[in-house]
């Protein structure tokens, strides 16, 4: 599988990335940087967490309008799967690939730990490795990652499947307990109405080797592999 991870100015999870997808897949992705106006042609690209351009304006707001994130939004439109972790999910939404919107969090304070995830459907590239209903453990580290749709978008994002992550606790239980931010119906991340493009604000990546504390994430590239491959 071939791959890309998008470089923006202060993103910080590049290469966590860069390192689940060269371990998981045997194969170095290509690292573009944000002022690319191209790059090989992929079967995945990543766009990692981090804070670029310094969060300024809005988290994800700057970088949407980077030269590199308009040959992003072609091949999307072209069905290329697109995966955004933490700022990357952010950037989805300001660059209008995902519905929604990424606020400050609840508490109006920086949340980093492990929390626990449900999985709601395995009818997709990213989740196909997981049961429905399976519950994940992966850790958050944002301070906006309250994510907020109107009604009528939630419901469509229901009605359709697009729903592919809800907060919850260690059982599985989707509680206000269990949500780490605030999101509207303990949401932690979406699929587009193709499902090939996913934004998640927990960090797959970041527990996909058992010395990283965790391999929870590695269902998600492992899928991929197989799907893509």
């Amino acid at each position: 599988m071939r791959s890309a991870v998008i470089v923006f100015p202060a993103s910080n999870c590049d290469r966590d990335a860069e390192t689940a997808l060269r371990d998981i897949t045997g194969r170095a992705p290509h690292m573009v940087w944000h002022a690319e106006g191209t790059f090989p042609e992929v079967d995945l690209i990543v766009l990692p967490g981090g804070f670029s351009y310094g969060d300024y304006l809005r988290a994800g707001a700057m970088a949407a309008h980077s030269p590199v994130m308009r040959e992003v939004v072609a091949r999307a439109g072209r069905g290329v799967p697109v995966l955004g972790i933490c700022n990357g999910f952010q950037v989805l939404c300001e660059a209008g690939l995902l519905p929604g919107a990424l606020m400050r969090n609840a508490s109006l304070k920086f949340v980093g730990r492990d929390v626990h995830v449900r999985v709601e459907t395995s009818q997709s590239l990213f989740t196909s490795r997981y049961a429905n209903g399976a519950v994940a453990r992966m850790p958050v580290a944002h301070g906006d990652g309250n994510y907020y749709a109107d009604d009528a978008t939630l419901d469509r994002l229901e009605e359709r499947g697009q729903v592919a992550f809800r907060y919850c606790t260690p059982d599985g239980a989707v509680v206000e307990a269990g949500n780490p931010n605030g999101a509207r119906r303990n949401i932690a991340g979406i699929f587009n109405e193709t499902k090939t493009v996913l934004g998640l604000m927990p960090h797959p990546e970041r527990v996909c080797d058992p010395l990283l504390g965790g391999t929870d994430g590695r269902a998600m590239f492992e899928g991929l592999v197989e799907a893509l491959t």
